[in-house]
This record gives structure tokens, C-alpha cells and sequence, in this order.
């Protein structure tokens, strides 16, 4: 057979065309993936820039474009036109008022790369949608309407990218067939652009004059509009533009550990997902923060062992020696491995319509890694308009700020500017399971290095036996006037005649000392309750049996304390008092003042109180007197 039958699909044999089925599948399957977002003020033309992308490189199906042209007839588009926004938007909220609302992922491919884009709402109620769409992006399409230039919108997502760390961006100056493919208009938007984008450190971003809807510049440029344009299409340049993994791959070796592998007793391997590096057989790792050192026996995947993994792989590592490692911990270069700390300054996004509660627990995952975290008082909340520092004491929705972060033990990390994956985490209600933030490491703070646990001689073992007791801490809580304090009293009372160590640590007392400098906003009695568990933690350190009576609303701060204590050492107590009843007895009148106003956040009125799910000692006061109450609790206590 001739070279030009070969080449002649009539020609062809069955054997040649599997031949280059497999040549362009694997072709295709070897293609680099970019990842970025369309994000910019309302109406700019987000939807219908991606939807134009996907109708170009032919990626809608016959029956989608029949649906489409359907579509868009239905909604009211001129002519014959075919509106593209529609094949992005697909909430019935999007099309009826013609907005972007949740973030939308498309996947679409040319001949030299494969995307994921997604497209992110305008509206700034919707700014935390951008963020989650912003988050793995590579590349940030900034869209400007022509007619309109920079917008408030413009400058917050243009920060929002820069702040996340997506260091490509692309001014697409869009709706150009509006204002006549005026240069002087794009020429004026670009320099304006370039002045903002200086003070918010972008160096350096590519511009383009493109037409969503009439597709100048999208695919093929110059487009005959814009002679005076001779920079690249935008599809030239999302092919061209270096992708995230390239520069990753040049740093050392990093992969968090997702779970361990054991599936018989001769198998142990450590699984996860390559965030950084490249390593193969034979290197030598470290596992932080543990600080163990191995070499890598093998590299497993599901197609067989490799002789090399490089980042964004998913792989099974197998080390030569039996060393400590589970999930959260993280396999590292041995001569270059991450720090772990458990104080940090951070950068944080409130993505919650509740605001933050300085002081209070909230579930930080960063990686593999699940640890309680508690959120200082920010340094100052960030004006995305003019970039001023403004004070804070708090963030709301959609705001962002520098604020300390203390984890209740030491993470593994590295500063955000140098790894996305090792220096970013999210914040998450322990009560509702919402995520309430996203959160980029700046660095460590000076005293979580410095400040190092002093080991002593006696332990609490020794000051137990010392005393001849099991150490405990009685956690009292109730509304106001549900008779804690006097249940807690009798039940000191009655541990004394039987010769027990105690101490009682009541609310109003601890406010008149170690508390006086506190309120009563929700983020004053967190700090309480915060304090008054640090001294309840050190006196079981002591041997003592801890009785306290705090109303202590939330169950976060409950738990908080639970957590600092060994398991079984937190007994909760709920005296469970009918709020109607606790009024009536009212002994310091404190429910008549909060119903006239006289007395703000009081629990019970204007202030929630978050019953125990789960106490280990309920009382009920409507069917127990206080002395049978303190027998029932000894009697738990002390069988």
C-alpha cells in the first residue's frame, strides 16, 4: 500500500485506524489542564465570555445548541441571536434576572491544553462565591464593560485573586463592539487599571479588546474590528500561559497524608495527593512534625509502581522503615522540611452571614489536618475600595482582615506566598458544620517558637495519687436563678466531710478578680469561659476535684473545655430549670432589668442558651430539692 493510501481515510485499515484513535486519545489524555475564573463587576459579560469559549471550540451538542437557540428565543435575545450566557447560567434565579449567582464549572479543550473554568457572580453578596471558585484558579480573567471602566466590583475581585495567589490575569476589556472598538476608551481602562492594580501589587497582567457576544479576539485575533490590536486571542493566550503545576513541581517535595493504606498485614503505605516536588524511589523523606526519617521503598498507583511521582499525582508512598505516620501528618524533603506551628498571623475571607466570634472554637482544616482553632480580636479589616486599614473588632460577610489564629495543637504548614496547599485553610462552625472562612498564612508568630513546654518532676499522675482521687472537673450550667451556685455548694459540702480536695469556681466570684475586665457581649463570656477552663485544667493538674457554676450558654465553649481535660476528667452538669420558673425565683432581679432594657445580652432574653445534648448529670429542679440533687450528683460521682 502506497504512503498516500495510508494517508487516505478511504484507504485505511481497521489495525491504522485503531492506530490513530489510540495517537489522539493519548494525545489528548496527556494535554496540560489550565484552571481559571471570569470574575469582575455585574453585568460585564462573564457567562456570555465562557459561553462563547465553549460554542468556539465545539463543545456543544447538537441537541444543547437546538436547546440553546430555544433558549434563547424564550428569553428575549434580538433576532436570531444566540445567547450564551444561557448555556452558564443554569438556575431558574440566573435566567430570570440575568445574573450570575453560583459559581458554574465548565470543562472545555482545544488542541494544545484542556480548561476548567468557572464562572463567578458579580453581586458583592455573592463575593464568597468568587472566592470558592477563585481557590484552585491558575488564571484570573478580569472583565471590564467597555462602557462603564473600573467599578468598586472591578477592584475587589482584582484583589480577591491577587490575594489568593493566582498571579496570571487578563484585563479583557469586553462589550468593545458598544463603544465602536474605540481604542482611545480601551487605551484610557487599561491605564487606569494598571495604576489600581500597582497598588495592590500586580505587576503584571495581560490586556485584550474582546466582544463576548460578537467574538472579537476570543479565538482568532486581530479581529478585523481592532487593526490597531496586535497582542494574542484570548484563547491564545489561556493555551500559552505557564500552568501552576510547572512552578510547583520546582519546589522540594511535599504531600500531605490523607489516610494509611494497610490492606494486609504486608502492606503499610501512605496515601495522598503530590502538592509539591517530585520523588522517587530510594529518597530519603521526613514526616513532619514528627521529624522521623525513611526512604521511599516504592511508589504505588492502581496502574502499577512509578519510578518517579511529580506534583498533582495521586500516589501510595511506602517507606523502608516502620516510622509513626497517619493521616495529618506530612511526607516532606528530609533536608528541606515545612515548619509546624500553632500560632499564626493570617489573612481571613468571613464567608458567613454570622459574624466571627473572637475567642470561640471553630474546626481549622489546612490539608489533611483537622484541629480547633480560636480567632483573635482582628488587627484591622481591609477596605477593598480605597485599601485603607480600618479598625475592627469583628468581621462580617464578605469582609476581610488580618487577624492571630491559635490552633489547640501544632499544624504543619508553610507560609501562603509559598505553597496554596500547605498555606490555606478554612474555618468551620463546630454547631452548624458551615464553613465560615477562608484563611491564607502569612507566618508563624515569634512566641509559638520561642515558648516551649517546661517538663516538670511532679506529675498530675503524682499530685493524683498524692491526694488519693481521681482528678475532675464538675461542669455546672443552667440559666440564671436555676440554682447552680447551690447545688454546687452542697455538692463541695458534702465531697469535704468525705475528706475530697476541692475547689469551687463560681461566676460572679471569678468576675470580681482573674474576669473583671470582661463583659457580657457573646465574645466576653466566650473569653470567660476560656479563661475560667484554663484555671479549672491547671487545678486537675493539681489532683483537685473542680466544681464550677457558669452559665456558660454555648455549647462551643462547653465542648472547648471538654477538649482541654483528658478523656472522662469533664463531667456537664445541666440544671434544668424551665426559663419560666428561673424568672420567677429572679433573686437578684436581674430578669426584671433585662425585660425593660436595663440589662443587654442577658441569657435567657436577648442572649441564646444552648442546652447540653449530651450532659453525663442532668437535673431537673422542677422534681428535685437542692439536697437531693447534691446526693444524686455524689452518687454518680462517687458510686
Amino acid at each position: 500500500m502506497s504512503d498516500k493510501q495510508i494517508n487516505d481515510p478511504v484507504y485505511k485499515t481497521d489495525a491504522l485506524i485503531a492506530e490513530d484513535i489510540d495517537a489522539y486519545l493519548d494525545m489528548h489524555q496527556n494535554k496540560g489542564m489550565l484552571r481559571f475564573i471570569t470574575c469582575g463587576s455585574v453585568d460585564d459579560g462573564k457567562s456570555t465570555l465562557i459561553g462563547r469559549l465553549l460554542y468556539d471550540s465545539k463543545m456543544i451538542f447538537e441537541d444543547q445548541l437546538a436547546a440553546l437557540e430555544a433558549d434563547s428565543k424564550r428569553v428575549g435575545t434580538q433576532g436570531q441571536e444566540i445567547d450564551f450566557a444561557l448555556l452558564v447560567d443554569g438556575l431558574a434565579a440566573e435566567r430570570e434576572q440575568g445574573i450570575t449567582i453560583d459559581v458554574a464549572y465548565r470543562f472545555f479543550s482545544t488542541e494544545k491544553r484542556k480548561f476548567i473554568v468557572a464562572d463567578t457572580p458579580g453581586h458583592e453578596q455573592y463575593t464568597r462565591n468568587m472566592v470558592t471558585g477563585a481557590s484552585t484558579a491558575d488564571l484570573a480573567v478580569i472583565l471590564i464593560d467597555g462602557r462603564k471602566g473600573i467599578l468598586p466590583q472591578t477592584k475587589r475581585h482584582s484583589y480577591l485573586a491577587h490575594l489568593i495567589g493566582i498571579r496570571h490575569i487578563v484585563l479583557a476589556v469586553n462589550k468593545m463592539d458598544l463603544v465602536g472598538y474605540d481604542r482611545d476608551i480601551f487605551d484610557n481602562i487599561v491605564r487606569d487599571y494598571r495604576e489600581f492594580a500597582s497598588e495592590i501589587g500586580i505587576t503584571d497582567f495581560t490586556a485584550i479588546p474582546i466582544s463576548g457576544f460578537k467574538g472579537d479576539n476570543i479565538t482568532v485575533a486581530p479581529s478585523d474590528n481592532t487593526p490597531w490590536y496586535e497582542g494574542p486571542s484570548l484563547i491564545d493566550h489561556l493555551e500559552t500561559v505557564e500552568i501552576a503545576n510547572v512552578a510547583a513541581q520546582a519546589r522540594s517535595f511535599r504531600m500531605p497524608v490523607q489516610w494509611v493504606n494497610r490492606p494486609n498485614l504486608d502492606f503499610r503505605g501512605f496515601s495522598g495527593l503530590i502538592s509539591d516536588g517530585e520523588i522517587a524511589p530510594g529518597q530519603q523523606v521526613r514526616v513532619v512534625p514528627s521529624g522521623k526519617t525513611s526512604t521511599v521503598k516504592s511508589i504505588v498507583t492502581m496502574n502499577g509502581d512509578l519510578d518517579r511521582a511529580v506534583t498533582g499525582q495521586s500516589v501510595t508512598i511506602r517507606l523502608e522503615d516502620e516510622v509513626d505516620c497517619s493521616r495529618g501528618d506530612v511526607l516532606a524533603a528530609a533536608d528541606d522540611p515545612p515548619e509546624s506551628a500553632d500560632q499564626f498571623e493570617s489573612t481571613l475571607v468571613w464567608m458567613s452571614d454570622e459574624k466571627l466570634i473572637p475567642g470561640r472554637g471553630y474546626w481549622l482544616k489546612l490539608a489533611s489536618q483537622t484541629v480547633t482553632a480560636t480567632i483573635a480580636e482582628p488587627k484591622y479589616e481591609v477596605d477593598v475600595n480605597t485599601l485603607d486599614h480600618l479598625a475592627a473588632k469583628t468581621l462580617d460577610l464578605n469582609s476581610i482582615g488580618v487577624a492571630e489564629v491559635t490552633t489547640d495543637r501544632p499544624i504543619v504548614f508553610e507560609p501562603y506566598s509559598d505553597s496554596r496547599q500547605l498555606g490555606s485553610f478554612i474555618l468551620v462552625d463546630k454547631i452548624t458544620n458551615a464553613t465560615v472562612a477562608a484563611g491564607m498564612i502569612h507566618f508563624s508568630l515569634r512566641r509559638a517558637q520561642n515558648v516551649h513546654w517546661q517538663p516538670t518532676s511532679i506529675t498530675r499522675e503524682n499530685h493524683s495519687a498524692m491526694k488519693n482521687q481521681k482528678p475532675a472537673v464538675l461542669w455546672f450550667t443552667g440559666l440564671s436563678g436555676s440554682g447552680k451556685s447551690t447545688i454546687a455548694n452542697l455538692v463541695e459540702m458534702r465531697l469535704a466531710r468525705m475528706n475530697r480536695h476541692t475547689f469551687l469556681l463560681d461566676g460572679d466570684n471569678v468576675r470580681h478578680g482573674l474576669n473583671k475586665d470582661l463583659g457580657f457581649t457573646e465574645a466576653d463570656r466566650i473569653e470567660n469561659i476560656r479563661r475560667v477552663g484554663e484555671v479549672a485544667k491547671l487545678m486537675t493538674d493539681a489532683g483537685l476535684i473542680v466544681i464550677t457554676a457558669f452559665i456558660s450558654p454555648f455549647r462551643a465553649e462547653r465542648e472547648m473545655v471538654r477538649n482541654m481535660l483528658p478523656e472522662g476528667e469533664f463531667i456537664e452538669v445541666h440544671i434544668d430549670t424551665p426559663l419560666s420558673v428561673a424568672e420567677e425565683r429572679d433573686v437578684k432581679g436581674l430578669y426584671k432589668k433585662a425585660r425593660r432594657g436595663d440589662l443587654k445580652n442577658f441569657t435567657g432574653i436577648d442572649s441564646p442558651y444552648e442546652e447540653p445534648e449530651k450532659p453525663e448529670i442532668r437535673i431537673d429542679t422542677t422534681a428535685m430539692t437542692p439536697e437531693e440533687a447534691a446526693d444524686f450528683i455524689i452518687g454518680k460521682l462517687i458510686p
